[in-house]
C-alpha cells in the first residue's frame, strides 16, 4: 500500500514551554464531557447500580441493613516481558489521573504494589508459585505457566474488582523469595501488570481494557541491561544468559498474548538510520483495534486515510536523523486496526504542540494537554520519542474509558 505524502499548513504557531492558559477542548471523543464538573442528571448511574444493600446483622426483632454507594472498580491489564517499560507506562498513566504511585505506607519495602489517589497497581510476579531457587530446581523460568498460581490470581483479582481486601502474596525481586503476604485493596482503578495478564481466560475476562507492550529483541536487551544492571545489581553476563534462557518460553507463552490486547505499543529500531540496533533512536507503533467497546482510535489528519508525514521544517526543530510519522489502516492477527507510528525523536519537547495539533481523537480535555503531560514528565524514559508520546495518549484514552464505565468525569490535571 503506497502512502500519500502530505504537507499540511500549520494550525498553531511555534510555542514556548508555557502552554495556553485557556482550557479549550481538543481531541476528545466525548465533547459533552469537556467540563471539569462531575456528571449530573442523565449521566448518573441507574439506581440499581448506585446503591447496594448489605445486611450486617439479623436477629429476633431487628434487622439492620447498611446501604452504601457501589464503587465500580475498573480493571486494566498491561502485559509485557520483563524490562519492557511497564513501570514507566504506569507512571505516565497515573500522572494523567493525578498523584504519583508509591508503595503501601508502612508495608514491605520490597512490595511491588503501587498506590496513588485513583489507582492501585499490582504486579503479577506476586503470583509466582515458585521462588527463584524453586524455579532453578524445577528447571523452569518465570515465564512458564507452571510457575504461576493462576487460581489464586483469578480469585484475588475478582475479589479486588468486587471491592474486597485480599492477602496478596509478595515476590521479592531482590532476594528472589516469596515474602509474607500484604493486605491489598483496589482504588477506583486496578491495574494488573506482568507477564501473564491475558494468559488465563478467567483472568482475561475480568479486564475492562487490555494493553500489550511489544518490544523488539534489540531494544529489549538495551532496556533490560540498563534496568537489571543499575537497579537490581545483575551482571551483564547474567542478563545475557537470562534473556537467552527465557526466549523459548517468551515465544511460547508471553508473545502470543498480544493477540488479545485492545492496544499494542510496538517498539522497534529506527528505519531512519540503516542497521541501527542499539535502541538509541526508536520507531514506535501504536496499534489500535477497531470495534473495541468504549474506545475510538487516535488518528493523524484524516481518519481512515494512509498518510506519511515528515514534519521537520519551520515549526519543528529536527536534528539528524529527523522525524517521520505514519498513519493508516492495517490488520493484526486477522483483526482490523488503525496504526499510528513515529520514527525519530524530538529535540524540543515544547514544540510537540505542533504535532499534537495535527492529531485527532486523542481524548485530551484541552488544547495542549498531551504537550503539558510530556513536559511535566520529561524526566521519564522515552520522553523524547514515540514511547512517551503514545504512552501519554494511551493514558488519556484510558481516562476516557474509565469515565464511560463509571459515568463520572475525571478532572484534568493542570
Amino acid at each position: 500500500m503506497s502512502a500519500t505524502m502530505m504537507q499540511m499548513s500549520p494550525v498553531c504557531s511555534k510555542t514556548s514551554s508555557t502552554l495556553p492558559s485557556r482550557m479549550q477542548h481538543a481531541g476528545s471523543a466525548l465533547p459533552s464531557r469537556c467540563s471539569t464538573s462531575f456528571f449530573q442528571g442523565s449521566a448518573a448511574l441507574p439506581r440499581s447500580r448506585v446503591f447496594r444493600a448489605v445486611k450486617t446483622s439479623q436477629r429476633r426483632g431487628a434487622s439492620v441493613v447498611v446501604v452504601k454507594a457501589a464503587q465500580r472498580t475498573v480493571v486494566i491489564g498491561l502485559a509485557a516481558d520483563s524490562g519492557c517499560g511497564k513501570s514507566t507506562f504506569m507512571r505516565r498513566m497515573t500522572s494523567v489521573f493525578g498523584g504519583s504511585p508509591k508503595p503501601p505506607a508502612g508495608g514491605n519495602p520490597d512490595s511491588n504494589t503501587l498506590i496513588s489517589d485513583m489507582t492501585t497497581v499490582i504486579c503479577l510476579d506476586d503470583y509466582h508459585s515458585l521462588d527463584r531457587g524453586g524455579r532453578k530446581r524445577e528447571s523452569v523460568t518465570a515465564l512458564d505457566p507452571k510457575a504461576q498460581n493462576f487460581d489464586l490470581m483469578y480469585e484475588q483479582i475478582k475479589d479486588l474488582k468486587d471491592g474486597k481486601t485480599v492477602a496478596k502474596p509478595i515476590y521479592n525481586h531482590v532476594s528472589g523469595l516469596l515474602d509474607p503476604p500484604e493486605d491489598t485493596s483496589a482504588a477506583k482503578i486496578l491495574v494488573v501488570e506482568g507477564l501473564h495478564p491475558f494468559y488465563d481466560e478467567r483472568v482475561r475476562d475480568l479486564l475492562d481494557f487490555k494493553l500489550y507492550l511489544d518490544i523488539s529483541d534489540d531494544v529489549k536487551f538495551a532496556w533490560k541491561l540498563q534496568r537489571d544492571s543499575q537497579e537490581r545489581g545483575h551482571s551483564v553476563e547474567s542478563i545475557k544468559q537470562s534473556i537467552e534462557s527465557r526466549k523459548p518460553d517468551f515465544d511460547a507463552y508471553i508473545d502470543p498474548q498480544k493477540k488479545h490486547a485492545d492496544v499494542i505499543l510496538q517498539v522497534l529500531p529506527t528505519q531512519l538510520i540503516p542497521d541501527e540496533k542499539e535502541g538509541k533512536v526508536l520507531r514506535v507503533r501504536l496499534i489500535q483495534k477497531e470495534g473495541v467497546k468504549l474506545f475510538n482510535p487516535s488518528f493523524l489528519f484524516d481518519e481512515g486515510s494512509t498518510i506519511s508525514w515528515i514534519p521537520c521544517g519551520r515549526k519543528l526543530t529536527c536534528s539528524f536523523p529527523g522525524i517521520k510519522f505514519f498513519y493508516g489502516p492495517d490488520t493484526y492477527y486477522g483483526e482490523e486496526v488503525s496504526v499510528l507510528e513515529m520514527d525519530g525523536q524530538f529535540d524540543k519537547l515544547e514544540e510537540l504542540i505542533y504535532i499534537e495539533s495535527h492529531l485527532s481523537n486523542t481524548s485530551a480535555k484541552f488544547y495542549g494537554e498531551i504537550t503539558q503531560q510530556m513536559l511535566k514528565n520529561s524526566h521519564f524514559p522515552g520522553s523524547n520519542n514515540g514511547t512517551g508520546l503514545f504512552q501519554t495518549i494511551c493514558g488519556l484514552k484510558l481516562r476516557e474509558v474509565y469515565e464511560a464505565l463509571v459515568q463520572q468525569e475525571v478532572r484534568p490535571v493542570v
